[in-house]
């Protein structure tokens, strides 16, 4: 039923959201629209801020075993954006990239090895969304570190056919007691619970 204000009928719209590119979004961010200090990032044209609780120690943690899991040739880049694709530019707890981080200075990379988030509940839609999206990029692998749930996520060969549904097609769940490793690293295995607080 339409609403109404004194009696007469109003006419309703429908609610339409905008999407922005890449390019809009750095524009913005640029000008200072955004907080200099607020976590945003953006994933399918959307901007999204990032309510998860941000756990420092947990992330010090992952940075340092996957340092020394990747070592020279590689750089852990800690909550900084990726250019992904012109409508995404999400910003992983955790990414491993090509390089060191003397390649990036001038420049934001537009893939990862591997990206690792930190959630401290269970998946969230925009979790999911995210993971599509590192799924379209063609990100080879991409852990979910579950606190609450003491597990890692490892999801594994991306697949984004023409209908835009991205998504791996393997997925597996580690126990603390577990040990993983990424593909590109196989002798170099991590034991889950080194990546838990």
């Amino acid at each position: 039923m339409p609403s109404t204000m004194r009696g007469a009928a109003m006419p309703t719209a429908a609610m339409q959201t905008r999407r922005w590119t890449r390019q809009e979004y750095d524009r913005m961010a640029t000008v200072g629209l955004f907080h200099p200090h607020e976590r945003l990032e953006l994933l399918d044209g959307e901007i999204f801020t990032s309510h998860t609780r941000f756990h420092a120690a947990v992330i010090g943690k992952i940075e340092r075993a996957l340092q020394e899991m990747f070592g020279a040739g590689y750089n852990v880049r800690v909550r900084k954006p990726l250019a992904l694709d012109p409508d995404s530019k999400p910003q992983p707890d955790l990414a491993v990239v090509d390089g060191s981080p003397s390649d990036y200075l001038d420049r934001e990379p537009s893939t990862a090895v591997l990206v690792v988030e930190v959630a401290d509940s269970l998946p969230t839609a925009h979790q999911e969304l995210k993971r599509r999206v590192y799924a379209r990029a063609g990100i080879p692998e991409y852990w979910l570190i579950n606190i609450d749930a003491a597990t890692l996520e490892m999801y594994r060969e991306p697949l984004a056919p023409a209908n835009g549904q991205a998504h791996y097609q393997v997925c597996k769940v580690f126990s603390p007691s577990e040990t993983a490793y990424h593909l590109s690293q196989p002798v170099s295995a991590i034991l889950v619970r080194d990546l838990l607080p």
